[in-house]
């Protein structure tokens, strides 16, 4: 059975979907106002494979991924370059797809956008309002916090906490610091509304998307760490209290990618963007890189481990490069890897599988293994079509490079003769039978993803 670790309850849950063998699952899209980053891939890709799996065990999936195409963001690039706003968000939503594809991230069922839902949200800003929970000032419309008991069980912090560390606004319009906007004024590009020309609050546009498009109440809502508070906190408030009932049941959150230990960000402006990796990378790394951790934790990027993701991806990929597929099965090993996504998709279990049987087809040959190999990896996402990078000697020795310094090999010797060095220093440990070393040696080269072959003749080395 499959358990998913539900944020909201902080517990590992077995998940029983409203309708059996029926899932609506909503994942919150980019805002399109710039290139998209690594951050974006790590999360897009995390509940790519969510989506796979999920088919894969035999649900029928609605997923839908929305789009943000009005927001401050791309307001203020908009009049930066002296542009019209969709041109912005046209631009880099083209870009965005464009990235996604290339990353073998399948396209959701359902793709709303903001701007298309415009009606739906302001009817829902009327509920809020005629039931008590909304209040205007002017021509803004803020939610009130105060009025939902529940406020902040999502994120774990209690309401009486947050308005007791909340600053009082300046402006003193709202009634708390903690209330949000729910439609702002705007006079240059706003929209015509009951309140005058204005937008949506950001957070309202995805609980007017889910309710138009999956409903009141759905199985799975995803997303990014960091969209925990505020915006999926907020997005419970206002739906469950517009809808009178639970809004989601499984709340699932990816990690953050670091780099130097702090999150990606446009903010920091320490991202890397998907185009630039594509540039030096193809999108089998990526996945593979991103993969080798669970999803809930952070994943620091560098070049060592890209690397080391390169050569993974390489040896899955190739390993059934001249296979003839046929519906020839290994029942064992995709029971095994069911077993490992089955516990809140565990990647690196299953990629351990599909290594296991890369090991068995080397061995035998037997075709079985190549298609199982092709199936279990197109679930996680892989693109078989697709030759893998290959490593070059940099790469490599970018991979190996502490190695150098731990056996005393000088800078100048090219990666694979430095290989070769270390494992005549294991082969010499070995004559003297001196186990200890020898098993060090190996275990220090399996820490860079090389491993050691051992025969009765001689011993050799490859990249896993």
């Amino acid at each position: 059975m499959l358990k998913l670790y539900n944020t909201y309850s902080n517990t590992l849950e077995e998940f029983k979907p409203i309708e059996e063998n029926k899932v609506k699952m909503y994942v919150c899209g980019p805002t399109v106002y710039d290139k998209a980053h690594l951050g974006h891939a790590r999360c897009y890709i995390t509940w790519d494979v969510l989506y796979r799996y999920l088919k894969f065990l035999g649900y029928d999936v609605t997923y839908a991924r929305n789009v943000t195409d009005i927001d401050d963001k791309i307001l203020k690039k908009a009049d930066l370059k002296g542009v019209k706003p969709e041109e912005i968000a046209k631009k880099f939503y083209n870009s965005y797809i464009k990235s996604m594809e290339e990353l073998n991230v399948l396209r959701p069922d359902i793709e709303p956008f903001a701007t298309k839902t415009i009606s739906e949200m302001i009817n829902m800003v009327k509920e809020l309002i005629e039931k008590g929970y909304a209040y205007r000032v002017g021509d803004d419309v803020y939610f009130e916090v105060s009025k939902f008991k529940d406020y902040g069980k999502l994120s774990k912090q209690p309401i009486d906490d947050l308005m007791a560390g909340a600053r009082v606004e300046s402006d003193n319009k709202k009634r708390s610091s903690l209330d949000f906007a729910l439609w702002k004024k705007d006079e240059v590009h706003g929209l015509n509304c009951p309140w005058n020309k204005g937008r949506p609050g950001w957070h309202i546009e995805c609980s007017a998307m889910i309710r138009k498009h999956l409903g009141k109440t759905i199985d799975i809502h995803a997303g990014g760490a960091d969209l925990q508070f505020p915006h999926h906190e907020n997005e419970i408030a206002q739906s469950e209290c517009a809808n009178g009932q639970k809004f989601v049941n499984y709340w699932l959150h990816n990690g953050f990618v670091t780099i130097n230990k702090e999150k990606m960000s446009k903010s920091l402006n320490n991202f890397l963007t998907i185009d630039d990796l594509l540039k030096t990378h193809n999108s089998n790394t990526i996945r593979f890189f991103i993969l080798t951790n669970h999803y809930r934790m952070p994943v620091e990027f560098n070049d060592e481990a890209l690397n080391s993701a390169k050569a993974g991806a390489s040896r899955l990929i190739n390993s059934v490069n001249n296979a003839k597929f046929n519906d020839a099965l290994d029942d064992e090993a995709i029971e095994e890897f069911k077993k490992s996504m089955n516990d809140d998709l565990n990647t690196s279990k299953a990629l351990a599988v599909l290594f296991s049987l890369v090991e068995k087809y080397k061995k035998t040959n037997e075709i079985k293994y190549a298609n199982t190999i092709k199936l279990l990896g197109e679930v996680l996402g892989f693109d078989f079509s697709k030759t893998s990078d290959k490593l070059t000697t940099e790469d490599l020795k970018k991979l190996i490079l502490p190695l150098y310094k731990e056996f005393e090999i000088e800078d100048s010797i090219d990666p694979k003769t430095a290989l070769d060095l270390i494992l005549e220093k294991r082969q010499d440990a070995r004559k003297n039978k001196d186990w200890a070393r020898s098993d060090l040696i190996r275990d220090k080269l399996l820490e860079y993803k090389i491993l050691i072959k051992d025969t009765k003749e001689n011993s050799s080395w490859e990249i896993q």
